[in-house]
Parts: C-alpha cells; structure tokens; sequence
C-alpha cells in the first residue's frame, strides 16, 4: 500500500462546488453499491442495582416493595423508575434444555445467538469463563476439576450454565443450558494442554530471574500490557452479549491473575467494569493457583535465580508483590461489578456457593441518574431499607458513560476502528466517495481515492483570525470483501479565513492504495473533532485485468480543478502531471463558468506498421505542420469527447491524436482534456470518451452522466457577511 497523502495544502483548492439538492453521485470504477442499510441508535440511561436483602440471621428478605427502598447516588435521591423481585428458589423443575451452541466466535455476539429469546425469568444465570491463556497445566486440571464436581453434586434445577474460553481465541463452548451431561461433557473435553504460553514476561532486569542461559534478559513490559489488555478485552466482550438478557447474571472467572502495567491497562480495566454495569453482571474472580508458598530460591521446575536476591529476601518479596499485583484487578474486578473475589485458598467450592447464595433472590431497581453529564466518573450509589434489622448486599457504584468530549485519545482511537468494523456504519455525517484505477504494470494497479465532506457537516470555531476544525479519517481496503489489503489514518487539520465559505462547499480528500487486479470492498469512517459525529461510506470496487481487455484503458477522471501540486509524491501518482494535481469532481456536477478536464490513459497501444503516415497531433492537442513518416514505434490512438442529450448529440470535441506512448515506464499514452463549459446550457448530458486504438483496430466507448448549472451568484461584500457559528 502506498504511503496516503495529506490534505491538499491550499484549502481552497479542494473547495468544489456541490449541487446539494441532486445528491448525485458517481463511481468510476466501481459497480453500482448495494442499497444502504441504516442504523438505528436507541440511548438507555436505565442504571440498574441487584440488592439482596438478609435479615440477622442470613436469611433472605422476600415480600418488600419499591416505596420501602431509598437509592442516592453521589448523596442525592434517585427516583426508582423500575422494580421487579427475581426469586429462583420458587423454580421446582429447569425445563427443558437449551440448544448447545459450539465453535470458534468473534468477540462480538459470543452467546445466545439464536433468534429464539431466552426465558431467563426465575433462573440463575451462571456463565463459567476459563482464561487459558498463561495457565499451567495443574492449574487448568484444578480449575476444571472443581467445576465438574459443582455441576455433578450442586448444581440445581433453576441453573442455567454456559462455558467460554481464552487460549489463542475466544471460543462459546456451550451456551446457556440446565443440562447437566451437556456441561460435564464440554468440561471433560477441556485437557491440561489448553494454556498458550501467554504468560508475564520479564522486564528487562535480570536480578532475581531464573536462569535461562540466554545472553541477555529482554524487556517485556509491552508484551505484558498486551495480554492484560487481552484479557480484559474478553471479558469486555461476554458483557455486551449477556447485555441482551435483562436478568442478573455470573461470571465465575477462572484466572492466572492479571498484572496491570501502570495506568497503560486502565482504560481497559474501566470499561470492562462499566460494561459489566451496564449488562447486570457481577464477576466472580477465582484464582486457580490456590494457596501459594514462595521459597527464597524459586520454585522447583524453574532454574536458580540470577544475582543477590535469593539470599537477601528480595526474591520472595519480589513474589509476594506481583502475586498481589495480579491478584488487585481481579478484586478490582468483583468489587466494582457487585461480585467477589476468591484468593489463596485451594478449595474452590466456595465461589460456586457465594454465586447460588447471591442470586437466590434478589431485588432489581433501576432509575435514570439525575446527573446529566457524561463524564466517565464513578458515582457512588447507596441503598437504604426503611427498616433497621436487615442487611443489603449491592455493588458499591458504577461508571457513568463518556460522550466524545470526555473521551481520552486512546478511546478516540478505539471509536474509529470499531466504527470501521461496524456491520452497519452511521451517517451522521454525509461522506461522498468515487475511485478511479491507473495501470502501474501488468499485476499492480494505482487506486485513487477521493473522499468529500459538504462543508456544511463540519463545525468550526474561531481560533486567531482564522476558523478552524479538524476531522480524522480511517478506512480499509479487503480483498474479496475478507483479507485486509490496505489500511489509511490520518488526522487533517482546516484553517481557513472564512467558514462561511466552506458551508457553501466541499471538503475533498484524496488518498490511494496499489493493488493487483481483483474485488474489493473500500469503506472509509469520517468524524469530525467539535462534536464527534462520524459518517461513513463504502461500496465495492473492481480492478480489472485489463491484459484481457481489447483496448487496455484506464478509468476517465472528470474534474474541475487543475491544482500546484505542492509536495512531491511518495510513490506513483497518475494525476499529478507537469507540477499540477488533478483534483477528481466526484459528484459530476460542474457550472457553466467551469472548465471540464477529463484525464484517462491507454495501455499497450499497437504500434505503427512500417510505412504508415505520422499523427497530426498528440495527446495534449498541439499540431504538427505536416505528415510524416511514422517511427518504427509510433502508435495511433484517437480520442474524442461528445456530450449527449437522449439521443440528440449537442456537443462533439475536436479530434485529439496520440503519436507516441507518453509513460514509457507504464507503457501509457496519457490524454488531458479540457473543455469550456460556457456554450453548454443547464441541464443534466451524457458525457462519451470516444478512443480509438487505430493501429489496431481496437476501441471503447465510456459513459457518465454529468449535471451543468448555472453560474453561483458572486458572494456578499465581508462587511455584509453574518459571522460564523460554528453549528
């Protein structure tokens, strides 16, 4: 792929006129896009808080309604909106068994795919999730052990269970049943070779490491706060899932342990616990490793230790703190989520119990947080009974949302590369795009690419004497709508003296890819930086093989603008010609003041044969005073342009000959035409190229349609002239 260029440097070189009204749209080179398919966006504010009620005894409260209950957040009242009682122990048989659902999944849509809803109404909801990733073979046995013998001695009818795992990818393995056989078989299956090595590496220091023989000790830290990110990740990704079901749901987590790297896993840490939140999840963290002792020297499968730590007592503190670092998120984790944590202890039983105990019966109220900002604050939530002798259990606060302002650069970040992933993209913001190929050789191909935004879709503000805004762009190319062949980011900054201007105009951005001949799918997500709206536009693109074609001809390139090309190009750029750039009118539709430049190549032309006559003219027009003899490696290609009205030709352009191949490094004869729009009168024509290889008898004919308007009325005096908004 080809290095993407910036904006054109003079900002009002890529200001293109647009016919708003007609919307009119036209792609090169690619066939027709399919029908677009809309997003709906429904915001639910709804915070919802589990409580369960206990009397002195540990017995649990039944019978309370929503006026004996009080919630504040951050000190101040909430209305309770919702209120609903979840009694499992009512529940005297499961049912039926849910269908199994089995293979490898995306991370998102892990569970319950399947159209039919889940009558989740009076069950518990317990979702076993085991992190192989890191873990050690003994580790792996525990953990699986434990859930079998819970399955075959504990569990009861009102459980419904689903099994996922992490090794290379995250996988369903069962979905939610109340089968036992259908868990312990799929429990069974797991085996003590299910870790992938993803364990904590080093950090570049080899005092107190083991000895590995290696002659130097690398420095792992970003590998670390890889596979923290990874994990965290995971479980984000259940959340948005087990969102779909409105009951209480469990994460027991099987787990290794995660070690943050500083504040680099925070983001991370944040939003899985804000996602838990908003899906009514609570997790509970297990730590297979058991109860752990640390010798001074190590561990016995691992080597001596390097340097003065085991002697010193540095090696065993060294231990005590990372298995307590590893240990934080995970408590971190339960604490934040309503759940809880279960550490340094080898009889795992106990978090089977905590989860059965806590979803027996429980009381669901929700409300809209009277707090209207979308800061990403956590907000202390506190729960109060109008009696004294009961104890309530709840999550002690949540995370609220973030609107685009309060988003740091990574979740910014983070926003575009899921937009560009999204299935179905948003259209906040207009997006027009067009595409154009250019031959490089027999396998490569030049994509151009040009992107515009109507002016009106971007606010600006007023910034020393200039306005200003800024809009980031990020897109992809797949090979056969699948494998990711190209990849464009960049960030463009516009600074212009008057927004008013541009409200009446286009913002054009071009890039470009080189790519072989085949299929494509292009999609490109825009989003301006005031508010954070995005747009997106994509469609398929076909390069052809033109080795198969009879006349081997590039795409036309209709424009309106001839522009300095102010920075040389990276690569090859067909439509920088002589200094000056070629600025692509996507939307076809020009004014009567305008010039018409088309652009096209031809590949391959047939050269002379021995005695032919010269051409008159060349590809750019000039003519010569008279015939001559041909070169041995002359060409003939003729050209011509005609404007069409139904079947009434109104306009034909004179007839240009090509001479000689213009490109010799592509084997290209390079035609630049312009046209004078003037004599041609408003309305909408058909635009035919007309080329014609005459050496060898080969040719072609494209078309396009084209909208000619009238000239715009000149523009007010500046004193006359409102002064920007900015919407």
């Amino acid at each position: 792929m080809l290095a993407c260029r910036k904006l054109l440097a003079a900002f009002a070189a890529v200001l293109v006129l647009l016919n708003a009204a007609s919307g009119a749209l036209a792609q090169d080179a690619a066939p027709q896009a399919k029908p677009p398919q809309y997003r709906v966006r429904v915001t639910s504010e709804l915070v919802l808080v589990n409580v369960v009620v206990r009397d002195k005894k540990g017995n649990l409260v039944r019978g309370l309604k929503k006026e004996d209950f009080t919630v504040t957040e951050d000190g101040k009242r909430q209305e309770i909106s919702t209120f609903d009682f979840e009694n499992v122990d009512e529940l005297a048989t499961a049912g039926p068994a849910e269908s199994t659902v089995t293979g490898a999944a995306a991370t998102k849509g892990l569970l319950h795919s399947s159209n039919a809803p889940l009558d989740a109404r009076d069950r518990r909801l317990i979702l076993l999730f085991f992190d192989f990733s890191g873990m050690d073979p003994e580790q792996i046995e525990r953990g699986v052990d434990s859930a079998k013998k819970f399955v075959s001695e504990k569990m009861m009818p009102a459980d419904l269970i689903a099994l996922v795992s992490l090794a290379t990818n995250m996988r369903v393995d069962l979905d939610f049943t109340g089968d036992k056989s259908k868990v312990l078989s799929i429990l069974s299956a797991y085996t003590s070779t299910q870790g992938q090595g993803f364990d904590a590496g080093a950090e570049g220091s080899a005092e107190g490491a083991p000895e590995t023989g290696g002659s130097f000790t690398p420095d792992d830290t970003d590998y670390n706060t890889f596979t923290a990110d990874r994990k965290l990740l995971a479980l984000q990704a259940i959340m948005q899932s087990l969102g779909k079901i409105n009951q209480k749901k469990s994460i027991i987590y099987f787990s290794n342990g995660i070690t943050q790297s500083g504040v680099d896993n925070q983001s991370a840490l944040r939003a899985t616990t804000a996602s838990a939140v908003r899906a009514n999840v609570s997790i509970y963290p297990l730590d297979v490793r058991g109860l752990q002792a640390f010798p001074p020297g190590g561990e016995a499968q691992n080597a001596s230790l390097h340097g003065q730590s085991a002697y010193n007592g540095n090696a065993v503190f060294n231990d005590l703190n990372g298995n307590a670092a590893s240990q934080e998120t995970l408590s971190t984790l339960a604490d934040d989520t309503g759940g809880k944590a279960f550490f340094d202890s080898n009889d795992f039983s106990g978090v089977f119990s905590q989860v059965q105990k806590d979803t027996s019966a429980y009381y669901v109220l929700g409300f809209t947080s009277s707090n209207p900002l979308k800061d990403g604050h956590f907000r202390h939530l506190k729960v109060q009974l109008n009696r004294q002798d009961v104890k309530l259990e709840y999550r002690s606060g949540y995370y609220a949302g973030r609107d685009f302002q309060h988003l740091n650069n990574a979740d910014r970040e983070q926003q575009l590369t899921d937009e560009l992933e999204a299935p179905l993209s948003q259209t906040d913001v207009a997006v027009y795009a067009g595409a154009n190929y250019f031959r490089q050789d027999d396998s490569h191909y030049y994509l151009d690419v040009s992107l515009v935004i109507p002016g009106s879709q971007i606010p600006f503000v007023q910034a020393k004497d200039k306005d200003n805004a800024t809009i980031d762009i990020i897109g992809e190319v797949l090979a056969n709508g699948k494998l990711p062949v190209g990849h464009q980011r960049d960030t463009v900054k516009l600074a212009v003296d008057s927004a008013q201007q541009v409200r009446r105009k286009n913002v054009q951005y071009n890039t470009g890819f080189l790519l072989a001949p085949g299929s494509y799918h292009l999609k490109f997500v825009v989003r301006e930086n005031r508010t954070g709206r995005m747009g997106s536009f994509e469609t398929d693109v076909q390069i052809p093989d033109l080795r198969k074609a009879p006349l081997r001809m590039s795409s036309v390139v209709l424009a309106s603008q001839r522009v300095p090309a102010t920075a040389k190009p990276k690569g090859p750029h067909p439509l920088i010609q002589n200094q000056t750039e070629l600025v692509p009118n996507i939307t076809h539709v020009f004014t009567q003041d305008q010039h018409l430049y088309l652009q096209y190549e031809v590949y391959d032309a047939a050269h002379a044969k021995k005695g032919a006559p010269a051409a008159t003219a060349d590809a750019i027009g000039s003519t010569n005073p008279a015939p001559q003899k041909a070169p041995r490696d002359a060409v003939r290609v003729l050209t011509s342009i005609e404007f069409l009205q139904g079947n009434a030709k109104v306009y034909e352009s004179k007839q240009v000959i090509a001479s000689e191949v213009t490109a010799p490094d592509r084997k290209a004869v390079i035609f630049q035409i312009d046209l004078p729009l003037q004599s041609l009168k408003p309305g909408f024509y058909t635009c035919q190229v007309n080329v014609v290889d005459d050496n060898a008898g080969n040719f072609a004919f494209p078309r396009w349609p084209i909208l000619v308007k009238e000239p715009a009325p000149p523009a007010a005096p500046a004193a006359a002239s409102a002064a920007p908004t900015g919407d």
